[in-house]
Parts: structure tokens; C-alpha cells; sequence
């Protein structure tokens, strides 16, 4: 399913279902890494129940972005109509995008804040992707951009997390972590515009209902709680984070209806809960994440969620500039 085949009447709840996240899964086998849970004593230790972490930093693009890109872009490729795809995005999806359209021999341009860190810049050009930019920060410029890219050359426009192919590709994840820890019963997600967590929304709902699923969001941009407060996606004046891939300023339309079935409650940390998990991780776990991809373990180090018995907190990216990642971890 392509942009383009997406109705104002369509509902997101029929279009990404668990046969969408197992076809996912099989198209993914062999180009996604299938991301180990790993235990960390020293956070077991203090919530007093085991914790693991899911290792999306471990993707090849550093982040889990490339399940949903790749699922969407093979869907692109096989209709045979696009002569490349667009998209905006701060910085891991567009890597993810690039990653992908290469791989179908696709052109790939993909539309940038002039804030982006430069080391996501970079990793879209590596993957041959074309950077342009557009706007000083994240907003809706970027987005009115890529659209008039799609039309003036013919691309297609993959969005971050609003579309089902993306979603489902993402909702791999949930499948992952299902398997690999069958007795979880809870599951902290990273949220920004609610591509992932509504993809693990739809796993855990008709597999493991039980199961608390948790968004977690920067203080500065608490778009999934204010949604989650209003019934509908609401948009922010202004978001502000370290955790530069969570800053979109509204849920998304299409994920917020998937994910409100499953999910009610969203947690928000400080800054200095960030920066505090990126160091945690790095010192007691040898692990590199982002500040967006720590989000979650922010949130268990910093008490917000307590959790009862076994416990999964995703670590969504791992793609931080190295001298950001220093000054956190110094």
C-alpha cells in the first residue's frame, strides 16, 4: 500500500493488522538485524525484576527506522510506478530511507531541518540518499517541501510514521520482543510521532493484551500525552529536546488511532533523566544510544514506571554526534 492508495475514510485500525506485521517480518528476514534483548544487573538491581533492553541501535542504519522504510520502499519498488521516493525527516528515518531506496535501485531525496546533527546528514548522504533542507528547525516546512518534491519529480513520499506499510514494518519489533521474552509485562517506548510504538501497539493487542505498554516522551515535547489527555492528536506550539529524533509536535493521525487501543499511558522525562540514561547505559552496559533512543530507560531510572514483573524498554537509536555523546557520558 502506497501513499497515494490512502483515503480520508480509510481506518488505520483495518490497514495495519497482525498478518501486515508477520508479512513485514518475512519481507525483513536477512536485511533487518533481528535486535537482541539484553539484561543489564545493574538496572535489574534497582527496579527488582528483570529489565532487558531491545537493541534497535544494533540496526545497520543505528536505528529501528529501517524496518519500516524497507517495508514500505519494497511495496514502492514492486508497484513499478515511482521513479524514486521522498521524505522529511530529522535524521534516522531518512538514513533508513536512503538505506532502502539504494537497495531498489531507487532515488532517494530526503528533506532535513537545517538543524539536523551532522552525523545524520552524513549517514543519508553515505547511503546515497539526496539531502535537502528546509526550515531552521522541525516543522511543518519540511513536510510542505517533500510534498512538492513528490509531485514536481514524480516521487513517491514515504512518511515517517503515517502511513501502514511504515507502522507494520515497525510493529516487528513488538513480534521480536513477544518471542524473545514471552513472560514481559511491560514494554517502554520512545515516542515522536508514534510509527513504533502504534506498530508494537498492534502485536501486543492481539497477542499478549495483558501486557502494559508505555509511551515515553521528552518533558519538552509531550505530544502522545496530550493526546492521550484530549482523546485526539493535539499539535504543540513548540517542542524542545536533547533527544533531537522525538521532537514532532503532534502524535500522528494515523498512528493515534492504533495505538490508543492498547496504550494509555504516556511518561515524560527531564533532560537530565536523559542525559542521565545515556551515561547509565554507557557505564553499565558498554552501550551507545542517542538521547532519543535512552528515553525509556530515563524513564525506569528516573522511577516514573515501576514495573511489577519482567520488563522490556526499547533502545531506539544509537546515532548521536560524537561530541555530544562525550559531554553526556564524561
Amino acid at each position: 500500500m502506497t501513499q497515494a492508495s490512502l483515503t480520508p475514510a480509510a481506518d488505520p485500525t483495518t490497514l495495519v493488522s497482525l498478518p501486515a506485521l508477520h508479512q513485514a517480518a518475512a519481507l525483513l528476514e536477512g536485511v533487518v538485524v533481528r535486535s537482541p534483548l539484553i539484561e543489564v544487573p545493574a538496572l535489574s538491581a534497582r527496579l527488582g525484576v528483570p529489565v532487558a533492553l531491545k537493541c534497535e541501535q544494533l540496526q545497520v542504519v543505528g536505528a529501528f527506522k529501517l524496518r519500516g522504510a524497507y517495508n514500505a520502499i519494497a511495496r514502492v519498488a514492486a508497484a513499478g510506478s515511482a521513479r524514486g521516493v521522498v521524505t522529511q525527516s530529522s535524521g534516522n528515518h531518512g538514513q533508513a530511507v536512503a538505506f532502502a531506496a539504494r537497495a531498489f535501485g531507487l532515488r532517494a531525496v530526503v528533506v532535513m531541518p537545517s538543524s539536523t546533527p551532522k552525523i545524520k546528514v552524513e549517514g543519508v548522504r553515505r547511503y546515497g540518499g539526496e539531502v535537502v533542507f528546509a526550515g531552521a528547525t522541525r516543522s511543518g516546512e519540511q513536510l510542505q517541501r517533500a510534498e512538492a518534491i513528490a509531485r514536481d519529480e514524480g516521487l513517491e513520499m514515504i512518511p515517517p510514521y503515517d502511513h501502514p506499510d511504515v507502522v507494520a514494518g515497525q510493529g516487528t519489533v513488538g513480534l521480536e520482543i513477544l518471542e524473545q521474552r514471552p513472560d514481559v509485562t511491560t514494554i517502554l517506548v520512545p515516542v515522536s510521532g508514534g510509527g513504533l510504538i502504534s506498530g508494537i501497539s498492534v502485536a501486543v493487542g492481539s497477542l499478549r493484551p495483558e501486557v502494559n505498554l508505555i509511551g515515553v516522551e521528552p518533558a519538552g515535547a509531550p505530544k502522545l500525552s496530550a493526546a492521550l489527555a484530549a482523546g485526539a492528536p493535539q499539535t504543540l506550539d513548540h517542542t524542545q529536546s536533547i533527544a533531537d529524533g522525538l521532537l514532532a509536535r503532534s502524535i500522528g493521525a494515523f498512528t493515534f488511532p492504533i495505538l490508543r487501543r492498547v496504550v494509555r499511558m504516556a511518561v515524560q522525562v527531564s533532560e537530565s533523566d536523559i542525559a542521565d540514561a545515556v551515561r547509565f547505559l554507557h557505564r553499565e552496559a558498554g552501550l551507545m544510544s542517542e538521547p532519543s533512543g535512552a528515553v525509556a530507560v530515563a524513564a525506569l531510572l528516573a522511577g516514573l514506571v515501576r514495573p511489577s514483573g519482567p520488563a522490556v524498554a526499547v533502545l531506539s537509536g544509537g546515532n548521536v554526534d560524537p561530541d555530544l555523546y562525550q559531554r553526556l557520558v564524561g
